[in-house]
């Protein structure tokens, strides 16, 4: 498995339309969502600089790598900055 789509995904259907292995397919338990096929995923290697699921897809953190990691992580495609919740109350 080189990628894989999260729950984050809002089935806008890009990743399907782009994906040039066809490992992206429709949730058989929530057509509202994808997934993508462990075997067929290639990451898109010796074809794009790039995996076109995560380069088109407009939702961060719905595509992570082999490690589980987002390949769009939070604020990555809004440019709006991330910060760590600190928990400053007094118990």
């Amino acid at each position: 498995m080189k990628y894989a789509i999260t729950d984050k995904c809002v089935g806008c259907h890009a990743c399907l339309l782009v994906c040039p292995s066809n490992a992206v397919f429709a949730d058989p338990d929530n057509p509202k969502q994808f997934m993508i096929h462990p075997r067929r995923c290639t990451g898109c290697e010796g074809q794009h600089a790039a995996p076109q699921c995560a380069s088109i897809c407009p939702v961060e953190e719905a595509i992570v790598n082999e490690y589980a990691i987002a390949v769009n992580p939070l604020g990555s495609l809004t440019g709006i900055e991330v910060r760590e919740h600190v928990n400053t109350s007094i118990d």
